[in-house]
């Protein structure tokens, strides 16, 4: 199961890959593997502001629903509003393609709490 060297992780099962000043923010291979064939994804509006463990939207597969939550707070600058209409990017291409918000960073300090691709590795038992 692919779990990106460069990005960092959530306990929660969110990936976060930081360029700049900006975090963007999807669900992890292994999530979306837990969570089946994903059919709708719900995500905020632009300009959301976010605090870390927020709810900020939720995932729905043909199993269950599943709350993403903030892995670090910041300003919502972009939402990825192909997976509306694609939520498969979610099982297909859960690195690239599916990546769902992007978030302005206020809190430099919360990207230390979060896992490295090894640390998450064996969270999930790989």
């Amino acid at each position: 199961m692919a779990v990106p060297s460069e990005f960092k992780y959530s306990k929660e099962h969110e990936w976060v890959k930081i360029e700049n000043n900006v975090a963007t923010i999807g669900i992890t291979e292994y999530a979306q593997n837990e969570l089946g064939d994903i059919v709708f994804v719900e995500l905020p509006e632009t300009d959301d502001e976010l605090n870390e463990g927020d709810t900020f939207g939720s995932v729905e597969s043909v199993k269950t629903v599943s709350e993403l939550y903030a892995p670090i707070s910041g300003k919502i600058v972009e939402v990825n509003e192909e997976l509306e209409d694609s939520p498969e990017f979610v099982n297909e291409s859960p690195y690239e393609k599916a990546w769902m918000v992007k978030i302005e960073i206020s809190d430099d300090s919360q990207l230390e709490e979060l896992l490295s691709a090894d640390q998450y590795s064996e969270m999930i038992g790989e």
